[in-house]
């Protein structure tokens, strides 16, 4: 099913997961697929900047997200394409979609400065992936140093009709959220949905701001999951006290050049994928890193058994 403007809950972004050798690990492919979709995932999100997509082949994206989709079978699959040009980022789209993908995410390149220049690129990658594409549009300033204020936005999802979906990234972002929405309630900006990333660092209040969910790599998606529900049923205390037992890691997690290590580590722990290694160039945790968090996760498991997790 193509994604639309009506898409909520969770959309983890998922790893690649890799051999000591750099080669991709299929069959861990297959278990971490499984794994998200046990969780209750909503959909899955693919080559995005935590899936090391820039590390890949042409070849090897596409074989990955043809592997993915055939595993995630009616579950939607969205397709990060984003690329320094327009022609690969229309292939890999285009292939994407055949296969059978929902939809694909795109990022602003890096070096946009004025308003003008960040929408005329959105316009430029949207015509070349095809106006039939649904397309996510990640606004993620903190990594990408491209700041979309609201009524940008307002502008990229007015003027492309086949913009469903924002991927909110933005820190300090709260008000940009309520921005947004108060906009569709006077009936100046269509529908879309809103998915937030940021490692789920601020989802609990990004859900009470009116945000859909979320699209992050945390690697308890589960976690997210319930949290939504809970919100979803108007257990705010309830979904705030699982929020905070998960901090201490959701903020570990989000180390600058390491947060990307801290995952593959933990979902190598709970026996989602089998080696925790980035391909090169790529970070690691070292001893004392892997310590922290297994004394975080430990700590953790006294209030969520799902950390409860066998010794490395």
């Amino acid at each position: 099913m193509p994604l639309d403007a009506s898409a909520r809950g969770v959309y983890p972004i998922a790893v690649t997961p890799f051999l000591p050798d750099g080669q991709i690990d299929w069959t861990s492919v297959d278990r971490m697929v499984d794994f998200y979709l046990s969780t209750g995932a909503d959909g899955l999100t693919i080559l995005g900047i935590m899936g090391e997509a820039p590390k890949m082949t042409g070849e090897e994206s596409i074989a990955i997200v043809r592997r993915v989709v055939a595993r995630a079978g009616r579950t939607p699959v969205v397709v990060g394409v984003s690329a320094p040009g327009l022609a690969p980022m229309r292939a890999l789209a285009r292939a994407s979609m055949e296969a059978g993908a929902a939809g694909v995410m795109i990022a602003p390149t890096p070096g946009l400065r004025t308003d003008d220049q960040i929408v005329t690129y959105f316009a430029e990658a949207i015509g070349a992936v095809g106006t039939d594409v649904p397309v996510v549009v990640q606004d993620y300033p903190l990594t990408l140093g491209v700041v979309m204020a609201p009524g940008v936005l307002r502008r990229i999802f007015t003027e492309n009709p086949s913009a469903v979906m924002l991927k909110h990234e933005d820190w300090p972002g709260l008000d940009k959220i309520g921005t947004l929405r108060r906009w569709q309630a006077e009936g100046t900006l269509g529908a879309l949905s809103i998915l937030c990333g940021n490692g789920g660092l601020f989802l609990d209040f990004e859900m009470v701001r009116g945000a859909d969910g979320a699209m992050t790599g945390y690697a308890f998606p589960d976690m997210l999951v319930d949290l939504i529900g809970l919100h979803a049923r108007g257990d705010r205390s309830g979904a705030q006290d699982l929020f905070d037992a998960h901090l201490p890691l959701l903020r570990y997690e989000q180390q600058q050049g390491l947060g990307l290590a801290v995952r593959k580590h933990v979902l190598m722990r709970r026996g989602v994928i089998a080696h925790e290694g980035q391909r090169r160039p790529g970070g690691a945790l070292n001893a004392a890193g892997r310590a922290d968090v297994d004394f975080l996760l430990g700590r953790l498991a006294r209030h969520d058994p799902r950390a409860a997790l066998p010794p490395a």
